[in-house]
């Protein structure tokens, strides 16, 4: 029934992996589900139509109370580098119910994130708490609005039920859509199984499901290592180009299909700092700003080991192999990274001495304590500073000769604010704006800073009426953290 009417169209692959690579059971019933948010731009892009659904029927299905037809719940089994450490893992608070085709036969998996106990669960209630499903709801989709490959929320629904953690908060299931949740980490569970044939059955799966024209190559596994590193660098100079900070890049964090995935303590940027770390768990400033490209290297690192024994049957060839791949990571994504930071102040070409250029901008952020986003909005006449800071002397001196390089080769500044404008976004999800959303939406069950944060995050390299009061940045960070939400 559900299925005529929303359009649901699971074709559920994964299962045919080795049943030690996931666990089939169903969501734990909850008490009382109750809708909160809907993406209803979601649904439509892949094709479910869910106008002629209540608000009580959403609930029962994003619940896990009443699953659509079709549907087939499994819990992945993964490993991972957490910090560093090798850990056996797997999904202790979230099902994967089923894979849905669109219209042009494209393949996401629909989550629930919070839908109770797994065999993966250890000690845990398998739950999730309103606050971090709100928040992963909000990131996730500016993520998305912002350019950034992706994981996307669907819904959020309250449960009625308390989850107990350090306090008693409200209960939550997030409903997370996805082109797969295959992870770094998922490699790594299969290179250690019992069954023998769950690596090779893995990387199979994996080809045909996200890059089947390496298939019928003769060394599919080092494309396959390949591809994932140019996704990797790709995605992570998205990161850099917005000021994101992941906070918690562990192995079973890094998806093959190169979207972000995993929202806990995630926070952006705000005044330029390279050693930025949000994240209450980072001590060392693992996963700081500036860290982020060589963690993703170090996880590539772990990628390549897991497909070391595909890529050759000569263990010291195959290293050779995989490290000559990963060799290319450090100059690809420099010249990744430059090409981006061209356009973040719009130039055009290829001049020797742009990266001085944009490292002396970035140094004088950094030395200043000003804001990134908020810099590059300046630049292109789309903020307007309450505080002296651009009329610093070093600044001044920097700002000419950036309009000197723009002139050349008969330039203008009108082309390079349009390629500006194309990548510097005029608002961001600001952590302190988050944070009264958030609470207002726990404490006072009010919604009206989360709709009015997602409609500002819908188009944020446009000006609408609202975007200057985004553009906002807080008196001091120094003591803000943000948190795994487990």
């Amino acid at each position: 029934m559900l299925r005529k009417k929303i359009g649901w169209k699971f074709d559920n692959t994964y299962l045919n992996l080795s049943q030690s690579m996931l666990s089939k059971l169903n969501p734990t019933p909850v008490k009382t589900p109750e809708l909160v948010l809907f993406n209803h731009n979601l649904s439509k892009e892949i094709d479910l139509d869910f106008s002629h659904i209540d608000n009580e029927e959403l609930a029962l299905i994003f619940s896990g109370n009443k699953l659509p037809d079709g549907s087939e719940s499994i819990a992945q089994a993964y490993a991972g580098h957490q910090f560093g450490q090798f850990t056996v893992l797997g999904d202790g608070r979230a099902l994967t119910i089923g894979e849905h085709l669109d219209k042009n036969k494209n393949r996401y998996d629909i989550q629930f994130k919070g839908s109770g106990k797994t065999p993966y669960s250890r000690n845990a209630d398998g739950r999730a708490a309103l606050g971090p499903m709100l928040r992963e709801y909000i990131i996730s989709e500016a993520m998305h609005n912002l350019g950034v490959p992706t994981t996307r929320s669907l819904a959020v629904i309250k449960t009625g039920e308390d989850v107990i953690r350090e306090t008693i908060l409200k209960g939550a299931i997030l409903t997370r859509v996805a082109s797969s949740h295959i992870r770094v980490g998922t490699f790594q569970y299969a290179l250690i199984s019992k069954n023998k044939n769950d690596l090779k059955t893995l990387f199979d799966y994996t080809l045909k499901r996200h890059y089947p024209k390496i298939r019928k190559s003769l060394t599919p596994a080092k494309d396959l290592l390949k591809i994932v590193l140019e996704k990797q660098i790709n995605l992570i100079c998205n990161w850099m180009r917005i000021g994101f900070i992941h906070g918690v890049m562990n192995t079973d964090n890094m998806t093959i299909s190169g979207e972000t995935i995993d929202y806990g303590p995630c926070a952006f940027m705000n005044e330029y700092n390279p050693d930025t770390v949000f994240s209450s768990i980072d001590h060392q400033g693992r996963y700081s700003y500036f860290n982020q490209p060589r963690i993703a290297k170090w996880n590539l690192e772990r990628f390549a080991e897991c497909l070391l024994p595909l890529i050759n049957d000569d263990t010291k060839e195959a290293i050779k192999i995989a490290t000559e791949v990963l060799e290319e990571f450090p100059e690809k994504y420099k010249k990744n990274w430059l090409e981006m930071m061209r356009k973040k102040i719009g130039l055009f070409g290829d001049d020797p001495k742009d990266e001085q250029l944009i490292i002396e901008l970035l140094s004088w952020m950094e030395q200043n304590k000003v804001d990134y986003t908020n810099t590059f909005c300046y630049l292109m006449n789309e903020y307007k500073p309450k505080s002296e800071i651009y009329k610093e002397k070093q600044f001044i001196l920097w700002k000419k000769k950036w309009e000197d390089r723009i002139t050349l080769d008969h330039n203008s500044s009108k082309k390079s604010f349009k390629i500006m404008r194309k990548v510097n976004p005029l608002v961001i999800p600001r952590n302190h704006l988050v944070e009264e959303a958030l609470n207002l939406a726990i404490e006072k069950n009010n919604l009206n800073k989360v709709n009015k944060l997602l409609k500002v995050l819908e188009d944020p390299y446009n000006r609408i009426s609202m975007t200057i009061n985004y553009q906002s940045t807080p008196s001091s960070e120094e003591n803000y953290k943000t948190y795994c939400g487990t």
